[in-house]
């Protein structure tokens, strides 16, 4: 009885142990990559997009929203750091992009799950 309890465990941690060995790294699959001028990420789908503050377009209004993203993966232009505090790894990031009703604004950092240092920035 305890050799085939000991079989039927054996194999059940080996079956185990390659499920976990070929599952992809979290860290494999959460990092910005770029595509021409445009940065792919993985973010929250429905995600509010932010407008901006005046005519420049250079800082988001957290005041203010323009659009959602419901698409996932979705693309960026660029990332600000130091603006208005949105929480999480990146504090005061925000990314430059089009919300799915076309309109230009930014969104929080805390709604993109990939890794956003390799975006440029603004």
């Amino acid at each position: 009885m305890r050799s085939k309890l000991a079989s039927a465990l054996g194999a059940v941690a080996l079956t185990a142990g390659a499920v976990l060995t070929l599952a992809p790294t979290a860290s494999a699959a959460d990092t910005c990559w770029a595509d021409g001028n445009r940065y792919w990420c993985h973010n929250v789908p429905g995600a509010p997009v932010y407008g901006t503050v005046g005519n420049n377009h250079v800082y988001p209004d957290p005041d203010t929203v323009v659009g959602h993203m419901y698409s996932n993966p979705s693309w960026f232009y660029c990332k600000m750091d130091g603006q208005d505090w949105v929480g999480g790894p990146h504090p005061t990031r925000w990314l430059m992009t089009v919300a799915d009703n076309g309109r230009l604004g930014f969104m929080k950092d805390t709604d993109i799950y990939s890794e956003t240092d390799p975006v440029r920035d603004c």
